[in-house]
């Protein structure tokens, strides 16, 4: 009998921190595709620079910043295959990812242009929808990436399930993030952060109820918790990524 994988599941991609070809550090990210065709790989800004986003010290024990990202892709060859490629984060000594064009580095969101594709499957995550579902405090989200550096089967995600903690529409400390509840790990860094629903009647952002398919709206990239002590983490918003991904089709051409 067939079976049926949720696609969230795969199109979370765990990636590898690397320098001079050994592995640092472990984390999650998705892809979105430009207006342009270009794919870009969104991932958390202290993935790539290794630093710690908020005091800027080196997050490695060995006291190294990655020069590669290893990221297990989709294969062409079928669903449930997986393939490793390497994408370099620098140009000589410049960074190959992209920043917001308005918060640079006090974002935590980067997008990496995919050089390498030879073999890969997309399944790019939307950040404009037409209907938008309705969010709000208390409401259950799920943060699907690789706690620990823990994938099911060859390479799919791991869903962690909590509940939005502070008003989604409203900035939380002046940046466009907002709150969840949630027992999330290391390694869940760059996960994307979703409202799915199996099926059924929903309500959507206009209030009206309209009775669906399975359905998955992006909300935001999960960039850790606020403190090590607490479960609340941090999301910064999808609108944000819009934002960076518009900016970067203007550096970067098909």
């Amino acid at each position: 009998m067939p079976f049926r994988i949720s696609q969230p599941s795969f199109q979370s991609l765990y990636i590898e921190m690397q320098v001079l070809g050994n592995t640092i550090a472990s984390g999650s990210s998705f892809v979105v595709i430009g207006a342009a065709g270009v794919p870009f790989l969104i991932t958390n800004r202290h993935n790539v620079t290794g630093r710690n986003q908020d005091s800027g010290e080196l997050l490695s024990t060995t006291g190294a910043i990655p020069d590669t990202l290893v990221i297990s892709h989709n294969s062409k060859s079928g669903l449930g295959e997986f393939v490793k490629v390497k994408e370099p984060l620098y140009n000589g000594d410049t960074p190959r990812w992209i920043e917001h064009p308005t918060l640079g580095a006090k974002a935590d969101v980067v997008a990496l242009p995919v050089s390498e594709s030879d073999g890969v499957a997309l399944y790019p995550y939307k950040t404009r929808y037409e209907t938008h579902l309705d969010v709000e405090p208390a409401q259950m989200v799920s943060v699907v990436g690789f706690p620990f550096g823990m994938r099911t089967g060859p390479s799919f995600a791991v869903w962690a399930t909590g509940f939005v903690a502070s008003e989604p529409e409203i900035n939380h400390n002046g940046l466009p993030v907002f709150l969840i509840d949630c027992r999330t790990r290391k390694g869940q860094s760059g996960s994307p952060v979703i409202l799915y629903r199996n099926g059924g009647g929903i309500i959507t952002h206009e209030n009206s109820t309209s009775v669906i398919s399975p359905v998955c709206q992006l909300l935001g990239i999960y960039s850790g918790r606020i403190n090590p002590e607490s479960d609340l983490g941090i999301v910064w918003k999808s609108y944000v990524i819009a934002e960076l991904i518009d900016y970067a089709n203007t550096t970067c051409s098909p």
